[in-house]
């Protein structure tokens, strides 16, 4: 059995944040000062390439960390933008950077909200002013100078999230859907609880031998790391299936006696991860709910 005290998380801090720090022969990395209970110690901007470079995730609308990439930049070119989501601590900034250096923005979609979203839940946590220049498809690959970039489409943690391989390292920088310091949030109605699991899936058949993801330090032997998220996620689908058998027959009820010593911080997150389950769960008729679709508000049975 692994629980998600077995994951090999790594919570050490990947650097202090303003700081361009290489972490491998064509990848630095720059960390915006916007650390807390959902981005650990800051959003993790990387630069690819040496003259002529890529950025991926510009970050927050923050524009001293943009400042801090142009000085890190200063006699290099800017030639691409990419974003792996929409998610607003990964790619408002891109428009700042776009607006000196000119590059183009490519990668994920923009993201459409629902006009009618269950319960009255909204994508709060997508940025409404991501317009891209170019849409990446999954496997369409960026050629830059000297590397190149592949889009992996990784939806779950948000439906238009890519992740983009470097070629060149066998490396794969991740976004937020594989992180070391935890797991990824999957929150309804945006996030997908059946899109991530297919996704870790997906990124389970790859020979990736490094992930640099969206905050933290890298994940280090990704194919054992990602069994033991997909094993986490099977267990907690476990969990709140009990809790139901038992008479919890609502999220707030459920997360009490499934998440312990939870920060009181990341309980709003605790119950649309339930949530996001229980939509699985229920599309697959493993769960029944007291309303036409699965919601917070909701009474679940076997």
């Amino acid at each position: 059995m692994t629980s998600q005290d077995d994951i090999p998380f790594d919570r050490s801090p990947a650097g202090p944040s303003g700081e361009a720090t290489r972490i491998s022969p064509l990848v630095r990395r720059v960390i915006a000062p916007n650390k807390g209970p959902f981005t650990f110690t800051g959003t993790c901007t990387y630069i690819v390439g040496e003259g002529s470079v890529a950025v991926i995730d510009p970050g927050p609308d923050d524009a001293s960390h943009v400042a801090a990439l142009l000085a890190a930049l200063r006699f290099e070119t800017v030639e691409t933008i990419l974003v792996t989501h929409t998610h607003r601590d990964h790619s408002p900034a891109a428009r700042l950077l776009q607006e000196v250096t000119g590059a183009p923005i490519i990668g994920c979609a923009k993201h459409v909200p629902d006009p009618d979203p269950p319960s009255g839940r909204l994508d709060a946590g997508h940025d409404p002013d991501y317009w891209p220049d170019h849409v990446m498809r999954d496997g369409e690959t960026h050629l830059g100078d000297g590397f190149s970039l592949q889009a992996v489409a990784t939806p779950g943690h948000a439906s238009n999230h890519l992740a983009f391989a470097l070629r060149e390292e066998n490396g794969l920088f991740s976004g937020d859907h594989v992180m070391a310091w935890s797991t990824t949030i999957v929150a309804p109605p945006d996030g997908k609880m059946s899109d991530y699991m297919a996704s870790l899936d997906k990124l389970r058949a790859r020979n990736d031998a490094v992930y640099w993801p969206g905050h933290g330090g890298p994940v280090n032997d990704p194919q054992r790391f990602v069994r033991g998220l997909a094993v986490h996620r099977r267990q907690r689908e476990t969990a709140i299936l009990g809790r139901i058998e038992a008479g919890d027959t609502q999220i707030p009820a459920i997360v009490a006696k499934i998440y312990e010593a939870l920060d009181p911080r990341l309980t709003g997150a605790a119950c649309l991860s339930v949530l996001a389950h229980l939509e699985d769960l229920v599309a697959r008729g493993v769960v029944r709910s007291d309303r036409d679709a699965a919601t917070l508000e909701a009474h679940y049975a076997l």
